[in-house]
Parts: C-alpha cells; structure tokens; sequence
C-alpha cells in the first residue's frame, strides 16, 4: 500500500475516509468498487496492534465474504463453529443457528492481521490508502466541511498536507477525535462498555468453540454484570478478557486489571493461564454502543463504526457493526455523488434506523434489567439450566434472529423493555 511521499502536493478526492480499521477500509472498499475517487487514512502503519476480543460472529463473515475475502479469512483465520457458555457450575455448547442468509461458522483473528486484509482489499479496488497519516484538523470551508489537514507521521518536519474531498467519512475509532472536533458527543444516558484483553500461550490455542463465562467475580468472590472469555487464536495463543458494563451502579469502582487477574486465576487450570504464560500486558478501554455517539450525518460527512458508538449493546461486538455501517455509509455517499445531491447523505441515518433502531432500543433496555448483579444472577443461573432458551438468547444477543423469526422476537423485545423499565436507571 502506499505512504505519502515527502514531496507530496495537496490532493483532491471525491471521499475522504479518515480512520484505517473496519468501519473505515470497509466503506473505502464498496466506494472505490463502484468507481469512486476515494483516500483513506489510517495514522499507523499495517500492521498495527488494536485491542479487540478478535472473534468474529456469522455477521462479521458474511460482510468479509461478500468484500471478497473468503479465502484469506479462512487461510489466516481460525474457524469456530460456536459458543461455550459457562456460569454457575454449567456448560452449554451452542452451535451458530441456521439462517439463510449468514454463515453458520465464525473466525478468531487478530486485528493486527485483519485489518491488514481488509484494508489492502480497498486497495486493490481501487482506494488510495494513506499509512502513518493522520487527519488532524477539518478543513472547512463556507461552512462546509471540505477535508481534513493530514500530518504525515513519516515526515515530521515536513509540512501537512491538505486533502479536500466533495465528503468525509469519519472512521477514526471509540476516541474519534476527528468526529469531536466536528461536534459529535456521546449521549450519556446510553450504556458504556469497558473491556480488557491479553494473549497467553495455551494448549488449547485450537478449540473449536469460543468461551464466555458469565458469572465473572471480582476478588471478593462478587458477581458483576459482565462476562469473561477465552478466544482461541489458533497459532497457539488464545485471546483472553473481561467486559463490564456501565449500568452496574459501581462501575466506576472497578479496577479492570484487577478484574482481569480475577478472572485469569479463576479459569479452569487445563487452559493454563499464568503469568508464565502471558504473551505481554493486557490492554483495554471504554466501549460506546447502541449508537450512542452522534449526529451521524452532516452536510458533508458521515459518522461510521466506533466513532459512532455503533458496538452492540447486548455483547460488545463491535466489528460487525462497523463493516455494515461503513457499507452503509457508502451505499450514502455514492448515492450522493451519483446524483448530486448531498441530502442523499440522509439515507444513511435512516438505514441506521431501519436496521438497528428496535434491536439497539432493547439491548438498552436489557443491559439496564442486567446491571443489577442479583437480577444477573438470577437471569443467567435460569437461563443455564435450559438449552432452549439459552439458544434463543444466543440468536438474540448475536443479532442472528431468522427473517421468519422477527415477529416474535419483537414480542419478546417488547417483554424485555418492559420488565427493564422497572429496573433504575444506571447513568454512566
């Protein structure tokens, strides 16, 4: 991929795309493919590190498949076919659910790897990709953003570039400091997920099943409204972590890395997770969802992925929202460009809308019921001691429900919203 020469002038682009991971090589992908003039900027250099949990569920699958990255997902990827759920003294093995339109199959790989995969396949439809670029400051011109000035982190001394683009996507991630200096904040009364990860040498680095556990405790033996889990990675690691939420009253008090240490000294001994052990030091940060994070749409740009807080409340997934999003802010944009009208723009919060309005609603609503560690452990020790209904939970939470299966659900969405507005609400 390209990097930007010293000597580089000021470059002209119909989209610019600022931010490098799935949200944004996503969109550059489905925008170069259908012939636009697309940069997109990523500030490090593939490839990079990234915290993330690493698995990817039917949903993130099918929109690499479909960018055509079947084959090197499945040569860099380590295939699952689904969860292992622990709490409570039970195990359940819940296979994908069948659906017609998803595979039934996911993949552990890292970010580091992924991201490179996803990023080069823009580039070979056609996107110009900008590494060790950083868009610093909007370029705004009667009134209009028009761009971003870009530092190029390969030549410090050397002056920014300006890149001038018709529209801007912004994919700069859960900090997005681009979205902020465009006025984009974070609605507080959503929920907020925190998280933590590290790698360790394991034996069973090649299982065919992701882990959660959904009985984590804090070193007082407490269960907290979040879950652990162990990823295998497949090239001997496995992908370790905790999540929490912040609709449990004393989030705020939690010490994540003491969680962390928690749940590692507390996972069964045949995974072998110690100090000895430990690929490095764990690392984390604070998770926005529901699409908590807005305007999605201004005259010139959209808001995608994490940068949009658009991370799936009921489990913290995180990358497949950002590849539907990106792909969605694209269909926006071109329509924008094809007809010449920037209110086109506007199609993109009403897919928003359409797609995720109702689900992310409930989620809420739910994660709200859940922060309360009592009703948690009441919900989660009913729900292990019945293969039904926690199969059903794993369609809802994975956001795998069947067509044929929407109508119902929103039923049970509704019973979900109603049972949690009895519940206080927790704001982070």
């Amino acid at each position: 991929m390209p990097v930007i020469d010293p000597d580089q002038a000021d470059r002209d682009c119909e989209v610019l795309v600022v931010g490098g991971g799935p949200s944004g090589s996503a969109c550059a992908y489905w925008l170069a493919g259908a012939g636009h003039d697309v940069v997109l900027l990523e500030r490090k250099r593939y490839p990079r590190e990234k915290t993330c949990g690493d698995g990817l569920t039917p949903r993130s699958v099918r929109q690499l498949e479909e960018m055509g990255l079947a084959g090197e997902l499945a040569a860099s990827g380590h295939r699952y076919e689904g969860l292992r759920s622990h709490g409570f003294g039970r195990t359940l093995e819940l296979t994908w659910p069948g659906h017609p339109q998803l595979p039934g199959h996911g993949y552990v790989i890292t970010r580091k790897d992924l991201d490179t995969l996803v990023a080069a396949r823009a580039a070979r439809a056609g996107a110009t990709v900008w590494e060790r670029a950083e868009a610093v400051a909007p370029v705004v011109e009667d009134g209009l953003l028009r761009g971003a000035t870009v530092a190029r982190k390969d030549a410090p001394d050397a002056p920014p570039l300006r890149v001038r683009a018709r529209y801007t996507v912004v994919a700069d991630g859960a900090n997005s400091r681009f979205g902020r200096a465009l006025g984009t904040t974070r609605d507080r009364s959503y929920p907020l997920g925190m998280a933590i990860r590290g790698y360790y040498e394991s034996p069973l680095h090649a299982e065919r099943w992701i882990d959660s556990w959904l009985d984590i405790r804090d070193r007082s033996g407490h269960v907290l409204p979040g879950y652990g889990w162990i990823f295998p990675v497949g090239d001997g690691r496995v992908n370790v972590g905790v999540g929490l939420l912040s609709t449990f009253n004393q989030w705020k008090a939690v010490n994540t890395t003491h969680l962390m240490e928690s749940f590692v000294a507390y996972a069964p001994a045949e995974w072998d997770l110690r100090p000895g052990t430990a690929c490095g030091p764990a690392t984390g940060g604070r998770l926005p969802t529901g699409l908590s994070v807005g305007p999605h749409v201004g005259p010139t740009h959209l808001v995608v992925g994490d940068a949009g807080g658009s991370i799936n409340p009921f489990n913290g997934e995180g990358i497949a929202y950002a590849y539907e999003t990106g792909r969605m802010a694209a269909d926006a944009v071109h329509l924008a460009l094809a007809s010449g009208d920037a209110m086109a723009l506007h199609s993109y919060r009403d897919a928003l809308s359409d797609r995720y309005s109702l689900y992310y609603r409930v989620a809420r609503a739910f994660v709200r019921l859940i922060g309360h560690p009592e009703m948690m452990r009441v919900l989660v020790s009913t729900g292990m001691r019945n293969r039904s209904l926690m199969e059903w939970v794993l369609r809802i939470m994975a956001n795998l429900l069947r067509p044929d299966e929407l109508g119902p659900a929103e039923a049970a969405y509704r019973a979900v919203a109603g049972i949690a507005r009895l519940a206080p609400l927790a704001t982070p």
